[in-house]
């Protein structure tokens, strides 16, 4: 078992030689315009994750899945430099990431919208009794008749 430390560095070298390997040296007209987001090594680091993201449609999404399952074999030789007893292998996932940030967007309008609503409603308001619900007195007559008390206290 690897410490949590070095299966990130390795990780983070897989990513590097993966994308390398895409952009330089797998040669299939099916590749889209791919972007490695993240490579998740086991604990043992026998097995990496490497998830990906296409841009492009249905149609571009499945050829590059099949392109990336093709070029699996060249694409693990390639990790045989990182210098680790066994070579890993590897497993090509597609990145929810883009639908994820389109969901959020999503909320985010509907929330926008909804405190536009509740903002317009709020303009429109008006308060159920007085604006001011405290009780003040009226004039000085009144506040000189209401300065006596019934418990026998002179006023203050």
């Amino acid at each position: 078992m690897a410490d949590p430390a070095r299966a990130r560095k390795i990780a983070e070298r897989i990513k590097a030689i993966v994308a390398e390997q895409l952009e330089y040296r797998v040669k299939d007209e099916r590749l889209g315009f791919v972007t490695v987001t993240d490579v998740r090594v086991t604990g043992d680091l026998q097995h990496a994750t490497v998830f990906y993201t296409v841009f492009g449609s249905d149609e571009e999404r499945t050829a590059t899945a099949a392109a990336l399952e093709s070029a699996k074999g060249k694409i693990r030789s390639s990790l045989g430099q990182l210098g680790i007893r066994l070579t890993p292998t590897v497993e090509f996932l597609a990145d929810a990431l883009p639908e994820g940030a389109a969901h959020l967007e999503d909320l985010l309008v509907a929330t926008k919208e909804r405190d536009a609503q509740i903002a317009a409603a709020a303009a429109r308001a008006a308060y159920a009794g007085e604006a001011d619900p405290y009780r003040k007195p009226s004039s000085d007559a009144d506040a000189d008749a209401g300065a006596g008390s019934d418990d026998g206290d002179p006023p203050r």
